[in-house]
Parts: C-alpha cells; sequence; structure tokens
C-alpha cells in the first residue's frame, strides 16, 4: 500500500470490458517526509476520493477485492481510503495539497 495525493482524472473510452463502470484517477505517492514523488499511479476510485485527497492505495488482491469484482479485472490498484490524519516520527503530515511541504 501507499499513501497519495489524488492530482487528476483519467478517462478512457476504450478499454477492457472488465474495467467498464469504473473510475480512474491519477495519484502522486508520498516519500517518508510526506513529499509528493517524481512518478505516479492510476487507481481505481470505489469510494468517492476527489483531487486534492490524501488517499491509501492497495494493490493486488486487496485492491481487486476492494474494487468489488473479484479475480475477472485488468487492474490491480485501488483507492481504499482517504487519510484524515498521518503521523510519521511524531511529526504530522500535511493532508491536503495547499499544505504538501514538496
Amino acid at each position: 500500500m501507499l499513501i497519495g495525493t489524488v492530482i487528476g482524472n483519467l478517462w478512457s473510452t476504450q478499454k477492457d470490458a472488465t474495467l467498464e463502470g469504473l473510475r480512474f484517477l491519477v495519484v502522486r505517492p508520498m516519500d517518508a517526509e510526506g513529499r509528493g514523488t517524481a512518478e505516479s499511479v492510476v487507481a481505481v476510485d470505489p469510494i468517492g476520493a476527489g483531487i486534492g485527497d490524501r488517499v491509501l492505495v492497495a494493490y493486488g488482491r486487496a485492491a481487486r477485492h476492494a474494487i468489488g469484482r473479484g479475480h475477472d479485472i485488468g487492474f490491480q490498484s485501488a483507492i481504499v481510503g482517504i487519510v484524515d490524519r498521518c503521523e510519521l516520527a511524531g511529526r504530522t503530515l500535511a493532508l491536503n495539497e495547499e499544505d504538501d511541504p514538496s
């Protein structure tokens, strides 16, 4: 799993049939200091996160379970939570883009 910030939406009209009806978001992972990394990931969003939200992203079987379609899906990352608070080494990390230290 990783913690990241939703930085965008992704739309695809041509996709595998197992992905029909799913919402995709682009997430920028956070490093241990709470800064955004240079890479991004695309995750299915079954919970209604929005741009600027800090989210928890799961991979593999856990993601497919969260999406609710078992093993019959062509995707393996999903947003499984919107983060309310995160502390690392006693320091509370920023939870929205305006407070982002990167």
